[in-house]
């Protein structure tokens, strides 16, 4: 199976570090690691302070099962993540 990088570019009603708090815990990188999902990148948008990029690499189709898991989405949402106001692109390595 190929391996995909898939980028979420996305909108946070928190601050950037209360959304890192969430995202750097113990219970969303052992989420990840059960999914084998490897986190490459997290950062804030240089120009716009309520914008936040993550970009996630694992087997073809893992990260978006992961985005669509009702289970997720609760941590995602509790993170300040605004779940609707994602833009989601992803590559394959050619």
């Amino acid at each position: 199976m190929a391996t995909e990088t898939t980028v979420f570019d996305f909108k946070i009603s928190k601050t950037f570090e209360e959304w890192a708090a969430v995202y750097d815990s113990e219970e969303n990188k052992a989420m990840l690691k059960a999914g084998g999902i490897s986190s490459l990148y997290r950062g804030l948008n240089k120009e716009d302070s309520s914008r936040a990029i993550v970009i996630f690499q694992a087997e073809e189709g893992v990260a978006m099962g992961m985005w669509n898991d009702p289970e997720a989405k609760v941590m995602i949402e509790s993170s300040g993540h605004i779940y609707d106001q994602t833009t989601i692109t992803q590559w394959i390595d050619g």
